[in-house]
């Protein structure tokens, strides 16, 4: 529990570090973009290069993958069947994007440094990004594409996005995957796996190097994006909505992953720990960015991502002192 609790303190100390960067302005106005941009389009392909290249392949798509899948999927469809009932109406699109908000796990930015820092080694975040990445994303993607053009048809939206076709949909998913670098970092890595082909060494080293810069700018960058936030703002009607999704996200994903993890895959008690920690990560960033795509859902993910990133460590020092 020790070992625990020293890494959740790396990781607060770090994002602290963050929040004062960001308070004092020291880096200017474009630190927290240009910090995240590092770590996603080069700093994060470098680790998940560096930490699949080591490990065993079938363990990446083992248990901890489907749990990842089936424990999101259960917190999307418990979240749709209780806004039908707690809720006012809402548009298809906006509903979708909150089930999002309740189920897309923050992997990269937070998942990393958890599974580094506090669960022993960054490989275990790998299944969860995989998951997310190669198969969560076109799905939501396909749904958010049909059901706004759905709304279009029937007038009923004001999002301004054009049907795009079967074909170009299916083109979009397939580029949005290929060009991910995260996706191609993890192929890689997979592949030099697989094979146990090893780089030239000054080529190891570099990469090696570029890989240790993506936990603490994440880290810092989410720091940074903690200053001047205000959410849960009544006047904007998106309260209820934001409370429900932050409580599927905290207490129902990770009950069911840990129910997953203990019950039907029967893994060990270090396993168990594993996925329901990683289900206790908070909303993804990318819920905001899809909700902008589509313009619908934008105050929902905005504030779900910011209760459930503060309220998220808390939650996860709870699992560990439970669970370890």
């Amino acid at each position: 529990m020790a070992q625990v609790l020293s890494g959740f303190f790396i990781i607060w100390l770090i994002i602290a570090v963050g929040y004062g960067v960001g308070r004092t302005d020291v880096l200017g106005k474009n630190a927290q973009p240009v910090l995240s941009r590092v770590a996603f389009f080069v700093a994060s392909p470098a680790l998940l290069f560096n930490t699949l290249s080591d490990s065993d392949v079938f363990v990446v798509l083992g248990p901890q993958l489907w749990i990842a899948a089936l424990s999101a999927g259960v917190a999307a469809v418990v979240y749709l069947l209780l806004a039908r009932f707690l809720q006012t109406k809402r548009k298809g699109s906006e509903r979708m994007i909150a089930a999002l908000s309740a189920s897309l796990m923050n992997s990269a930015n937070l998942g990393l440094p958890i599974a580094a820092y506090v669960l022993g080694h960054a490989s275990y975040a790998a299944p969860v990004i995989l998951f997310q990445l190669a198969i969560y994303t076109p799905i939501y993607v396909f749904v958010m594409d049909s059901q706004t053009a759905k709304e279009n048809r029937e007038g009923l939206s004001e999002t301004k996005v054009v049907r795009p076709g079967f074909w170009r949909s299916l083109g979009r998913i397939i580029s949005t995957i290929l060009r991910n670098p995260l996706i191609i970092g993890s192929a890689f890595g997979l592949v030099f796996s697989l094979t146990g082909w090893q780089l030239w060494e000054p080529l190891d080293e570099s990469i090696t190097l570029i890989a240790g810069a993506a936990i603490p700018a994440m880290l810092m960058a989410f720091g940074i994006s903690l200053v001047g936030s205000k959410p849960l703002d009544k006047r904007q009607g998106r309260r209820r909505d934001t409370v429900l999704a932050s409580a599927v996200k905290l207490i129902i994903h990770p009950l069911v992953a840990w129910l997953l993890a203990a019950f039907v895959f029967q893994l060990d008690a270090n396993g168990v720990l594993v996925a329901t920690v990683l289900a206790s990560l908070p909303t993804a960033q990318n819920v905001f960015v899809a909700a902008s795509r589509y313009n619908s859902g934008l105050i929902v993910s905005r504030d779900t991502v910011f209760v459930t990133t503060i309220l998220a460590i808390p939650a996860m020092i709870a699992v560990a002192g439970l669970l370890a």
